[in-house]
């Protein structure tokens, strides 16, 4: 994936388009992200999520964020554990 003067990386299952990982240099639009293994929890509505998430404590770390059609955001809960919450745009 060539972001803005480098290449982060991809994963696509044989004969999918669609990627299913991926892997982020912490640097430019992902200087934010936190060096870890981030899981994607899928939303149906990513602001009323991130209304709850601050609502409990959490923080947002990076995003939200257009991918396509699609949003998403990296979150944080009180204690800094990170994950990623994510709206398909279909």
């Amino acid at each position: 994936v060539t972001m803005d003067g480098y290449d982060d990386y991809s994963m696509h299952p044989p004969g999918d388009a669609a990627p299913v990982s991926g892997i982020c240099h912490a640097r430019g639009a992902n200087a934010e992200i936190p060096p870890a293994w981030i899981v994607y929890f899928i939303v149906e509505d990513l602001d009323a999520s991130l209304q709850a998430c601050a609502s409990a404590g959490g923080k947002i770390v990076s995003g939200p964020r257009n991918m396509g059609k699609d949003r998403y955001c990296i979150i944080a809960d009180p204690a800094g554990a990170a994950c990623a919450l994510y709206q398909s745009g279909q």
